[in-house]
């Protein structure tokens, strides 16, 4: 069985609103890093103030942390987060899955969403930040209502994609043991390491993709993520590179 990682916290709450909330009100009191899990989650919500719909069996938790990196290195732990959340489900799933991830923060079984990352950060006032990773992992059940942008995919949950059924605390231990390791591959070997094997499992890498920003959609060709996480485009106009937007299939 897999370890509860050195070095990590953990809350456990029966409600809350959302557990990246949570672990804003408590920014002045954790002292180390700390994972705040939910065993019911009443106001989740994800990218863009969108809702997350919390259904009973899911995990809901997040990762809070205080570091010293600019926002900009905080931001590319969105990677390190999607690296960790597909080694636990990969393990957890003896091989059984076929699960990628999606350009920004979604992680896929097959074709559909099962899991999504809300990043958050502010300063503590001292020099640091307290960076906030929430997790949103259906893990025995998916709405059934809810379409991805474009149309394309819609969502499933673990269970579904994999036929094995898992209590969400340990599905967090086993995230929790992931996360630990990329993270210190992110600070060891920096983001170059993490970007490689993000890419090694990127969905639709060389292929067609929408992309739909505030002002425009466009449809280009999916060919990588730079140095500072932005996708590269090749739409018709030229190369694009896109720092905060929704791709779709």
């Amino acid at each position: 069985m897999t370890e509860w990682p050195d070095g990590f916290a953990l809350r456990t709450l029966d409600s809350v609103d959302s557990t990246n909330s949570e672990a804003e009100r408590l920014k002045d009191a954790l002292t180390c890093p700390t994972w705040i899990f939910a065993r019911m989650q009443t106001a989740g919500r994800g990218r863009r103030n969108r809702s997350w719909r919390s259904l009973q069996g899911n995990l809901f938790a997040t990762l809070a942390m205080k570091v010293g990196d600019s926002p900009g290195q905080i931001a590319l732990r969105s990677f390190v987060s999607a690296l960790a959340l597909r080694d636990a489900s990969v393990a957890l799933s003896g091989g059984l899955g076929s699960f990628s991830i999606k350009w920004p923060n979604d992680l896929l079984a097959g074709t559909r969403k099962y899991a999504g990352i809300l990043l958050e950060c502010d300063s503590c006032g001292d020099g640091q930040f307290q960076a906030r990773i929430g997790f949103g992992v259906n893990v025995a059940a998916a709405p059934g209502d809810i379409a991805a942008p474009g149309g394309s995919g819609g969502a499933t949950s673990f269970l579904e994609a994999t036929g094995i059924r898992v209590r969400p605390e340990a599905f967090l231990q086993e995230l929790a043991s992931a996360y630990a390791g990329r993270e210190l591959q992110f600070r060891e070997a920096g983001f170059e390491s993490i970007r490689l094997d993000w890419l090694s499992h990127a969905a639709k890498l060389g292929e067609t993709v929408g992309v739909t920003l505030p002002s425009e959609s466009f449809r280009g060709i999916f060919r990588s993520i730079d140095r500072a996480g932005r996708a590269i485009v090749d739409a018709a106009h030229g190369r694009r590179l896109v720092a905060a937007a929704d791709m779709y299939f």
